[in-house]
């Protein structure tokens, strides 16, 4: 077995071995678990059957793992994306108004789109065009809208008719299981307590218990029915005018997020070569990219890398064995429905908000210095959870940026690609 594993995944030449990989692929397992149980309540929200959500995310993330693992042979963790999953049901769906079959079918077609980008010159066009502030605000943007959606299933914030919003009851239990479940996430997380994501989940839960709040159903049980969401896409619904801004908008939070992760793992596992090439870059993108099509059909937001991988190289991963690891986890995770459907919306907040703050990391690459790069952007990251809308944020974020450049005489910086957008928003905004 040992010389089959090495001659498939090279491990001598990448310095590793199966035991290395093993625990590799189980931290990584563990420090993502949390979106199986997180993934069923947010498209629940937009009417899908939690169920069969649970196990779509399951089969969705292993498929993605296995492809990840076996084609590009990268120790990268995939399953539906936070932030996405969030676009998916409380913009697309519920603000928007369109069913959740119609936005599974923007989710595909903004798969193929990201197919196409990973097999042509368009992806190094698109990439070098967006300029890197708007790049970092939109993954700043989607973090601040993650955050604001814990925040407010956990009770910690409520609505208010003076002035919209106000802090939440804590004298009822469930606010104060939420507050507590994100600190001690929080703790655990800067203790580098593996999984703590998934063991304050865990924990605010039998707290749940405890209180009387949650009935227990057992541990392990033959997988719910995944018919309710199994091909249920609606892809002509989606070809529709409308639409184009929420497809643009999956396909470029998706697109950025994964390069990012990709290019940072990639470093971490010394995927880098001495000439500064990345090796199977393009496989890798091209697993990612079709996963997200293929997720579409099993119910699920486009399915991205996981950042969360890092921690399966910093324990020593370094090829795609790690990633089919994975992959065997969530599927084995199928059986364990039962836990996944005890699991109240005040036991996940927490991990939302602590991902969201996660994801503000990224605003310490913002370039600071230059105000016509630095207010489109921060537009961007304030309007998204302000006008609860990822697509209106990240167009009124493209559409300062020109009208700033312009009228600043920086008109010649502005790229073809950041042009395109600009076009496609203001038509969004004007004629839909």
């Amino acid at each position: 077995m040992d010389q089959i594993l090495e001659r498939f995944f090279k491990l001598e030449s990448h310095q590793t071995n199966p035991k290395k990989e093993l625990i590799a692929g189980l931290t990584t397992f563990v420090t993502m678990a949390y979106i199986v149980l997180v993934n069923p309540q947010i498209m629940a929200a937009a009417g899908m059957d939690p169920g069969a959500s649970f196990v779509g995310t399951c089969i969705a993330a292993a498929l993605a793992c296995f492809a990840m693992g076996l084609y590009a042979n990268w120790p990268v963790g995939l399953a539906p994306g936070m932030g996405l999953n969030a676009f998916f049901t409380f913009t697309v769906v519920i603000e928007m108004g369109y069913s959740w079959e119609v936005a599974l079918g923007a989710v595909f077609l903004a798969g193929i789109l990201f197919v196409i980008m990973s097999v042509t010159p368009l992806r190094r066009w698109m990439l070098d065009s967006i300029p890197m502030n708007l790049r970092v605000a939109m993954g700043s943007g989607v973090g601040l809208f993650v955050g604001f959606i814990g925040l407010k299933s956990g009770g910690l914030v409520v609505a208010n008719d003076a002035n919209f919003l106000s802090l939440g009851d804590f004298s009822k239990p469930e606010t104060v299981l939420a507050g507590f479940g994100f600190l001690l996430i929080s703790v655990l997380a800067i203790r580098k307590v593996p999984g703590a994501i998934i063991l304050g989940v865990i924990a605010v839960t039998l707290s749940g218990m405890l209180f009387g709040l949650v009935q227990f159903q057992g541990f392990i049980s033959m997988p719910p029915d995944l018919a309710p969401t199994f091909l249920k896409l609606d892809i002509l619904g989606a070809f529709d005018l409308t639409m184009v801004s929420i497809v643009v908008s999956f396909l470029f939070v998706n697109l950025f997020d994964t390069a990012g992760t990709l290019l940072g793992v990639a470093n971490r596992a010394n995927l880098v070569d001495s000439e500064g090439n990345i090796k199977n870059l393009d496989r890798a993108l091209k697993a990612d990219s079709t996963s997200s099509v293929v997720g579409a059909f099993f119910g699920c937001a486009p399915v991205t890398s996981y950042v969360e991988s890092s921690a399966g190289v910093e324990a020593g991963g370094r090829t795609g064995l790690t990633a089919v690891v994975v992959g065997v986890l969530f599927l084995l995770a199928i059986f364990f429905s039962p836990l996944a459907a005890i699991v109240p919306a005040y036991a996940t907040s927490g991990a939302l908000i602590y991902v969201a703050i996660l994801m503000l990391g990224g605003m310490e690459k913002l370039d600071w210095a230059d105000t016509t790069e630095l207010v489109p952007s921060l537009i961007m990251i304030v309007m998204i959870p302000l006008t609860f809308s990822i697509a209106n944020g990240i167009a009124l974020g493209f559409i300062s940026y020109v009208v700033i450049k312009a009228f600043a005489g920086e008109i010649r910086s502005v790229s073809s690609g950041a042009w395109f957008l600009f076009l496609i928003f203001v038509a969004k905004f004007v004629f839909l």
